[in-house]
């Protein structure tokens, strides 16, 4: 008699096509009710962690403060085209929940309809500019008309 590897006569080994099938099922059941008992036990967690980021601010929140008492945001949404994402984007900013009409220069700077005569190099400071041009008491419009001449995009 012939000994093999591991000391089982050689001959008497069990097929590796018979145990493959045998193991292939068990491990094949195993894994299907393993895979579905964790996805029954992280759905309440994943569910959790979705109702959470809901109530984060947007990704694409780019600044959100408190100027001289006004809250200034800025979100930046990208301009698309057949999918693909084109130059730096739109911009809507808003001091006190108001729109801010912001306008891009061929230079590259910007300017508000509230102080339009000076350019700013963000559309941060473009905000902040405004803010301070707003008096006490005074708040931009909230209609999203133009207007020309006179208080420039304020209301008293």
């Amino acid at each position: 008699m012939v000994v093999g590897v591991g000391g089982v006569p050689v001959g008497r080994e069990p097929s590796a096509k018979g145990r493959a099938r045998r193991t292939s099922r068990r491990d094949l059941l195993l894994g299907l009710f393993g895979s579905a008992a964790v996805a029954v036990a992280l759905t309440p967690l994943v569910a959790a962690s979705r109702s959470l980021r809901a109530a984060e601010p947007p990704a694409d929140v780019v600044f959100d403060e408190t100027y001289r008492g006004r809250h200034i945001r800025g979100i930046q949404t990208a301009a698309t085209s057949a999918g693909r994402t084109l130059g730096d984007g739109q911009w809507h900013v808003t001091v006190d929940g108001r729109p801010l009409q912001l306008m891009r220069r061929a230079d590259g700077t910007w300017l508000s309809m509230v102080d339009h005569y000076r350019s700013y190099a963000t559309p941060l400071e473009a905000a902040r500019a405004a803010v301070d041009e707003l008096g006490p008491g005074q708040r931009l419009r909230d209609t999203g008309e133009e207007h020309m001449g006179g208080d420039h995009g304020v209301h008293a």
